[in-house]
């Protein structure tokens, strides 16, 4: 089954707001079976919004509409879809009813075009806005299967969850299998370079399928299948996922959706392990990546962002032979990652200290060139390893990319070591 997504608004042509609602239902309509084809935005013009309806009534056949119901002229949904279909429109008086109260309750007077957002198309099912006063509706109509929701996220998510997609499986899923998918967590590898290594697979994929992307220092890979049950499916996406972890072993670090950084600390936390960092370039970014993250109190002790030379020196005692002079390494120097890894650790008394020293941009540092970082690692009782990176890009992706790719370090250090019980859900489990 085919879908199209019909997001109405001018804000949104004009980029003042973003598309949020389309991403959302994409998701939800992939778990029911639809397949989305097509997202369209059109703007608040009936004539237009009726011809975007003709499209996507030959190539969908189900079609959802966000957007557009509110009491303002320009919100002009029900009206193209009523005209499209030649049906009629009138009010519904339990939505009436509904936003009659939300004004008595606070004692203003309703204005007359607010009688609008009850408006519901004849032959349609209403859906009831529980968070705002635009009533929604659902029908079919010659096999094809129509959803009208409000443009607001936080009306449109639960009206969809809790009206319109138990309507949906009602009434147009009856013999639709659901998708089921795995989230396949990567880092400390690019999108190019993953896809290479997997090809092979990628290429000879049928079902279940292989979808790779990226965002900032990580990589999804997201496996699916349709299934009658979540037991069959989950048979056909375990092989596949097993396939995928003996290519990249050293890489698949979840097969859960959750950041790097979440899976460090509650190994950390479980383990009762603890860890400090000192940051130059990314400036707390390591820290707050960190932080973040729920549970974090129990296992980080705390760092230093150590942006100057004077800072280096005086809290984390990099000599100044280091910093300073024609003979000096430098303060971006894998001499100094080294000193900062080691002294953050041994001054707050943690099992592990990170360190970050480099350029990030957008001008060279110390004749060194923009993208030039080193990550030190230091573990107690462990020799104190540091890790060069040259890195492309702007300043905060440098930044960002610097602190994935330490988190990949410490995380490639605790698997190595075994030294924690694996979150539920952990490739390594």
């Amino acid at each position: 089954m085919k879908a199209e997504i019909i997001a109405v608004g001018t804000e949104l042509l004009l980029g003042q707001i973003v598309n949020s609602n389309a991403q959302f239902l994409s998701i939800e309509l992939a778990a029911l079976g639809i397949d989305v084809y097509f997202q369209t935005v059109v703007g608040d013009n009936k004539s237009r919004l009726q011809e975007a309806i003709r499209i996507a009534q030959s190539r969908a056949d189900v079609i959802l509409f966000t957007g557009g119901i509110g009491p303002t002229e320009d919100d002009l949904t029900k009206d193209a879809l009523a005209a499209a279909l030649g049906r009629t429109l009138h009010i519904d008086q339990l939505a009436m009813d509904h936003v009659q109260r939300f004004f008595d309750d606070r004692k203003i007077v309703m204005t007359e075009n607010n009688r609008k957002q009850a408006l519901v198309i004849e032959g349609t099912t209403p859906l009831s806005n529980d968070i705002g006063l635009a009533v929604g509706i659902a029908f079919a109509e010659q096999d094809k299967y129509y959803i009208v929701l409000p443009g607001p996220p936080r009306e449109m998510k639960p009206m969809f969850t809790d009206k319109a997609k138990p309507w949906l499986q009602q009434h147009a899923l009856t013999n639709e299998m659901p998708l089921y998918s795995k989230m396949l967590k990567f880092a400390g590898i690019g999108e190019s370079l993953l896809e290479d290594k997997l090809i092979d697979l990628i290429r000879s994929q049928s079902d279940p399928t292989i979808a790779p992307y990226a965002k900032e220092g990580e990589v999804t890979v997201r496996i699916s299948t349709k299934a009658p049950s979540e037991r069959e499916a989950m048979l056909k996406l375990d092989v596949l996922e097993k396939q995928i972890a003996e290519i990249l072993p050293e890489h698949l670090y979840a097969n859960i959706d959750v950041p790097l950084e979440q899976l460090i600390v509650d190994w950390m936390a479980d383990a009762g392990l603890t860890l400090s960092a000192a940051e130059s370039c990314t400036g707390g970014l390591l820290m707050e990546s960190i932080t973040n993250i729920p549970g974090s109190a129990s296992m980080f002790a705390g760092g230093i962002v150590c942006y100057s030379n004077d800072i280096k020196k005086k809290l984390l005692n990099v000599p100044s032979a280091m910093l300073e002079g024609p003979d000096a390494p430098g303060a971006v120097s894998r001499e100094v990652a080294e000193v900062l890894a080691d002294q953050v650790r041994m001054i707050a008394d943690t099992d592990f200290g990170l360190s970050v020293t480099g350029v990030a941009g957008p001008g060279y540092s110390e004749r060194k060139p923009v993208g030039l970082v080193f990550v030190g690692l230091a573990e107690r009782g462990c020799k104190t390893e540091v890790y060069e990176l040259n890195l492309k890009g702007t300043r905060e992706n440098i930044r960002l990319r610097t602190v994935k790719a330490l988190l990949y370090r410490l995380w490639r250090r605790l698997e190595e070591r075994k030294v924690a019980t694996p979150l539920e859900g952990s490739a390594l489990q």
